[in-house]
């Protein structure tokens, strides 16, 4: 049992959190709500909230409304500062031990030092003593249970008040900084970069038709110091890579999930990590391939006279960007030709992957698709000089992974998120995630791509993906955070030397947040066919969100927006929302 990461996961508490936690005269009862599942018009399951979290997990609250036949949208309206409604599934032990809690998390020392303090405890108390003092405090307040049979009562309870959950496992290894360092190297660095480094090069540059030199950029490099993916991060897991083995055995921790969640109730929600998947070697080397063709568009934009202009707005018609090509020299008029077949560029003008069931065909070489544009040499050259037969077969087996948990969601009645990770990672992340989309989104909301509205560019990416579900008549989801790894992509960016790429204040943040969210609020409003999952601790964003829909007519009981916390963090949120959206008679 590993208990390493429930303190790093708590966001520092402000008396305020405190404040909101009130004990009653006597001990709280748990009203309970009706159960029974709800039904649609038409007799179709409507869905009710999900199943929460396994071994030492954190758990996402997901707060949905319960579907009524009323089908007439009343204004929502919900008070924050009602303790009783916050509270009134909690019992007083339940309330003091929250209290306590937080109370601790104030302290800066015992936060930053956790790690250490968690191992003193275990020398001091013994194993089995401390377990038990952190099932009673900070286990107790944040992780669900053990096993998909402890989780239960808990999933029960919150159910009863309108509080589903996400099932997210996040046990992590307990490596020191060193082990993950040479693990992290050992798996981002491709045997080529290995028998002949290079020196990484900006875009484009290289030696004039010298094939031999691998054009790689160092944002999209392993670098030691940064090796240990966990630093500076305290609000999600992470995962290093040693086998193929260990990938298949997460996968099957995964596919439990989404079997655990999918028994639980209808349309369960469940998490996954792209990097416990396969070898992060492919989501760098792709990541990269990604950005550099995307550059290429915005030069090709630029000498269309569409520079500066928002990623929607820079769409060249197929004919233009053919003479633009040919004045460049890169290709042939039948290579550019063959370009537009979806396997090089995308009609939303980045590269495009292969269909989804070729890519995982055996018989297709992923490294093909490794190749970016060379605008000196009017060729098209590998990213990498050669790849192994072995890190073909690696990148070919974590997409089969993927795919098969697609299809275990899709067979179990369960959404499946895709985290996001960091920004070197996050471009190969998100385009396979979308390839997800375009296959299993096309009846319902199935895979939910996640968005961190922390970075500059989270409006082109949420406003370019919708636009790409507009097209191909499939639905959109998406979970929208601020992001968990600000410092940890701040120092990156300084020491190594590119462009931070977070948003310059919290202030920025805030308004790139709501900006995406009302697109897509939008989009909703518009078609019906998009999902968010507005996963947010911030109250104002909450009250943003119910405002935005009370404008557009946007009824709680369709099933489009979901409200999502961590489990025991923010319940003066969580329950008032669950309580009042899922109670028919207050819509």
């Amino acid at each position: 049992m590993s208990y390493n990461k429930v303190v790093p996961a708590l966001v520092k508490s402000s008396s305020d959190n405190i404040k909101r936690i009130c004990l009653s005269h006597g001990r709280f009862r748990s009203t309970v709500a009706s159960t029974q599942r709800d039904e649609v018009e038409g007799g179709k399951e409507k869905q009710v909230d999900e199943c929460t979290v396994v071994k030492a997990a954190q758990a996402d609250l997901i707060i949905q409304s319960k579907n009524t036949t009323d089908a007439q949208t009343q204004k929502i309206e919900i008070d924050f500062d009602n303790t009783h409604e916050a509270y009134k599934s909690k019992d007083n032990i339940e309330l003091l031990r929250s209290l306590l809690v937080f109370k601790l998390c104030t302290f800066d020392f015992l936060v930053d030092k956790n790690k250490e303090l968690m191992d003193l405890s275990k020398k001091v108390f013994g194993q089995r003593l401390f377990e038990r003092l952190m099932k009673m405090t900070f286990y107790g307040q944040f992780v669900a249970g053990e096993d998909h049979n402890s989780i239960k009562p808990l999933i029960h309870k919150n159910q009863a008040f309108g509080v589903g959950s996400v099932l997210d496992y996040s046990v992590e290894e307990d490596l020191t900084q060193e082990e993950a360092e040479k693990k992290e190297m050992d798996a981002c660095v491709s045997e080529a970069e290995k028998e002949s480094p290079v020196p990484a090069t900006e875009f484009f540059v290289t030696q004039e038709h010298d094939h031999s030199v691998d054009h790689r950029e160092k944002k999209y490099k392993a670098h030691r110091q940064f090796g240990d993916r966990r630093g500076g991060v305290i609000s999600a897991r992470t995962y290093f890579y040693a086998d193929e083995a260990k990938c298949d055995n997460q996968m099957e921790t995964f596919l439990n999930c989404i079997k655990a969640s999918g028994g639980a109730s209808v349309d369960g929600f469940s998490a996954i990590k792209m990097t416990a998947l396969g070898r992060p070697q492919f989501l760098l080397q792709f990541s990269e391939v990604l950005v550099k063709w995307r550059r290429f568009f915005i030069l090709l934009a630029a000498q269309q006279g569409k520079s500066g202009m928002d990623a929607l707005e820079q769409k060249l018609e197929l004919e233009q960007l053919k003479e633009s090509l040919t004045k460049l020299g890169v290709g042939n008029k039948d290579d550019i030709e063959n370009w537009f077949t979806g396997e090089k560029l995308g009609s939303s003008g980045t590269i495009d992957l292969l269909d989804w069931n070729s890519l995982i065909n055996d018989r297709t070489s992923i490294s093909n698709l490794l190749v970016i544009p060379n605008v000196e040499t009017g060729q098209l050259e590998p990213l990498l000089r050669k790849f192994t037969v072995e890190e073909e077969k690696q990148m070919k087996r974590m997409l089969q992974r993927v795919d098969v948990l697609a299809k275990h969601a899709v067979e179990n009645g369960v959404r499946l998120m895709v985290d996001a990770e960091q920004t070197y990672f996050q471009p190969a992340i998100s385009r396979l995630t979308l390839e997800m989309q375009r296959i299993f989104n096309r009846e319902k909301p199935i895979i939910f791509n996640t968005y961190q509205c922390y970075l500059k560019e989270a409006y082109d990416n949420v406003s370019v993906d919708v636009e790409l579900s507009r097209r191909e008549g499939w639905y959109f989801g998406a979970k929208l955070v601020r992001g968990a790894y600000m410092y940890q992509e701040r120092s990156r960016a300084e020491e190594i030397g590119y462009e931070d790429p977070i948003n310059p204040d919290y202030e920025a943040t805030n308004r790139m947040y709501h900006k995406c969210l009302e697109f897509v609020l939008e989009e909703i409003d518009h078609n019906r066919k998009a999902n968010v999952m507005v996963a947010s601790h911030n109250e104002d964003t909450v009250k943003f969100t119910l405002e935005k829909m009370n404008q557009m007519g946007l009824s709680p009981t369709e099933n489009k927006v979901y409200f999502g916390q961590l489990l025991g963090m923010c319940d003066q949120i969580s329950f008032p929302l669950g309580t009042v959206i899922s109670t028919p008679s207050e819509l």
